[in-house]
């Protein structure tokens, strides 16, 4: 079901008209009924004459209720505006007007209520007069259906342009709103009932959700399983996206959920606590925007303290567009495309408001250009995992090399620098297990052409590359007595210690061959030997001196080959193991 709010002034007949149209009095709170005056937001669903159901979302007019208007309003795909047919628009209908266009709202309805209570001549009056204020706005092509809704009168006319509103919203609106590809729901509704725990209600955008779902709560990251679902009094298995729903929690309690709280799916989103964001600031202001004041921003359901930051200025004139940073006091789930309101507490008025622009921007505010435009994520980052590209835009692209989505300046300068890196390292090249992971990446697309570089035993150097050193043939002759690595460069050393090659033994690297051998000698002597062999007889086994001896032993009894009992050495648990051919490094 198609969601639409009500919104008009004080006292204009919106919850008289829901009740009308529903059979529900949205006016739910004692002190409503008491005042006949909407403070908080009600709800009811209304059947159309195509057999559809729309959900009503009913609003305070009372500029002291603004903020539960907003919040009721932030996540509806439709307006049913009302226009007193006595009173004509007055000042909240020019303020829920303004905040309509705003939020993003450009679909709906014009209704003149109490049609029965004026003459005809003033109800020409009130439409005439409602046609003047919708000049310009998002509603400037809807005709003015006059209603009465005690008698009835017009309601019928009005069901059937509800059934061709919720038509033009399914067709066209739910497609492109913001994070259209990732679940959220902004709760404007949370309480406790009997049997089911803790319920939190509101309207469902991005993908569908199902009873057993594990959801995630923000801001706060915890998460809860989605007991029950209800849509309309009823239970359902299913929720999909663009309708209104009640679910009950488990796993969280009342207190943790409230109005402004999105219900998402676990790792879906960035919460964020800093946004760049399009802003246009109302013309009829006395003062300019700047940083200065107490704002407050209006998103989802949802009001927050912010601090603003002017981009590109210090301030933006009544009437004028401009950039803003936004910063706020808790990390929350928002996408490119997302409308919100500024107002400013301390005067209590509306400033403005705009889009979404950047999730965590990345520039500092001096220097900061915003855009909507997701390639902006990777240019600003360099690289980004095409999961947290998802997340911080909403958008699935196919990455460019392995995991990664690269910008192509920061690509192109990174491949020179790799290659630059093998070029040093002369014929050894470099392993690949020294690499960093973007290098690793890096080297997969290069060495795959083999037109810069190869990958050749696990090390990445130049095309025609002759991996061998003879100070490496030198070493294999040694035994256990290797040369020292005269003009060798360090890196090599490490490379062919990585690739096990090469075992450091104290202050010198002996073969892979000779450790083996080794092991051997000294698991036949333990063998013979079952209590303990002194390093006298290591060294008599080995044909070796007392310090490369000590050194060896030293690196068996740190690698597990050996222990250590008083002055003699017994077998440990890898001894056979590197004895029979297993690398000593693993």
């Amino acid at each position: 079901m198609t969601v639409l709010g009500t919104a008009g002034h004080v006292d204009h007949g919106k919850s008289t008209l829901v009740r009308a149209l529903t059979g529900v009095d949205p006016d739910t709170l004692a002190a409503e009924r008491e005042r006949g005056l909407t403070i908080d937001l009600g709800f009811a669903v209304a059947p159309l004459p195509s057999g559809h159901r729309v959900h009503l979302v009913d609003v305070p007019g009372h500029v002291r209720f603004l903020k539960n208007m907003l919040a009721g309003a932030g996540a509806v795909s439709g307006a049913i505006f009302v226009v007193d047919a006595l009173e004509g628009p007055r000042a909240q209908s020019i303020e829920h007007l303004r905040l309509l266009e705003l939020l993003g709202v450009h679909e709906g309805v014009v209704v003149i209520t109490k049609a029965d209570l004026v003459s005809a001549d003033r109800l020409d009056d009130a439409t005439l007069e409602t046609l003047v204020l919708l000049e310009g706005s998002p509603l400037a092509d809807a005709d003015p259906i006059v209603v009465d809704s005690v008698s009835g009168r017009g309601l019928d006319t009005l069901r059937q342009a509800l059934d061709a509103l919720v038509e033009r919203i399914e067709k066209g609106n739910q497609a492109g709103r913001a994070g259209a590809g990732r679940t959220r729901l902004w709760v404007d509704r949370a309480f406790t009932a009997a049997g089911a725990g803790t319920v939190v209600a509101g309207s469902l955008t991005g993908t569908a959700l199902e009873v057993g779902d594990t959801i995630e709560l923000q801001p706060g990251g915890g998460t809860a399983r989605i007991r029950e679902l209800h849509s309309d009094h009823a239970a359902v298995d299913r929720a999909d996206p663009g309708n209104r729903y009640a679910m009950a929690l488990s796993g969280v309690a009342r207190s943790q959920v409230g109005r402004g709280i999105a219900v998402v799916r676990p790792d879906d989103w960035w919460p964020t606590t800093m946004v760049d964001a399009s802003v246009s600031v109302l013309g009829d202001l006395d003062h300019e925007l700047s940083r200065r004041g107490a704002h407050v921003l209006h998103l989802g359901s949802g009001e927050w303290p912010v601090r603003v930051r002017v981009l590109g200025s210090d301030a933006i004139e009544p009437g004028d567009q401009g950039f803003l940073r936004l910063h706020l006091p808790r990390p929350l789930p928002l996408a490119p495309g997302d409308h919100y309101v500024l107002r400013e507490s301390g005067r209590g008025e509306t400033m403005g408001g705009g889009t979404i622009l950047e999730v965590d921007p990345q520039r500092r505010a001096a220097v900061a250009l915003p855009s909507a435009d997701p390639q902006r994520v990777i240019s600003d980052r360099g690289w980004v995992s095409s999961r947290d590209f998802r997340r911080l835009t909403g958008c699935d692209r196919a990455p460019d090399l392995g995991d990664w989505l690269v910008d192509i300046d920061v690509r192109v300068e990174a491949e020179r620098a790799l290659v630059a890196r093998v070029e040093s390292a002369g014929a050894v090249g470099l392993a690949l297990a020294e690499l960093s992971g973007h290098d690793r990446v890096l080297a997969d697309s290069l060495g795959r052409n083999g037109d810069h570089l190869e990958v050749r035993d696990d090390r990445l150097v130049l095309p025609g590359t002759v991996l061998h050193h003879p100070w490496l043939d030198e070493v294999a002759a040694g035994g256990f007595d290797p040369p020292p690595p005269s003009g060798i460069d360090p890196a090599a050393l490490r490379s062919w210690v990585a690739d096990g090659r090469l075992v450091k033994v104290g202050e010198v690297w002996w073969s892979a061959e000779a450790i083996g051998e080794a092991a051997r000698r000294l698991a036949t002597e333990l063998s013979a030997h079952p209590d303990g062999i002194t390093v006298a007889e290591v060294r008599d086994a080995l044909d070796s001196s007392r310090k490369p001896t000590l050194a060896l032993l030293g690196l068996f009894d740190e690698r597990g080959l050996t222990r250590r009992r008083d002055d003699l050495r017994i077998r440990g648990p890898r001894l056979d193991a590197v004895a029979n051919g297993h690398p000593i490094n693993t």
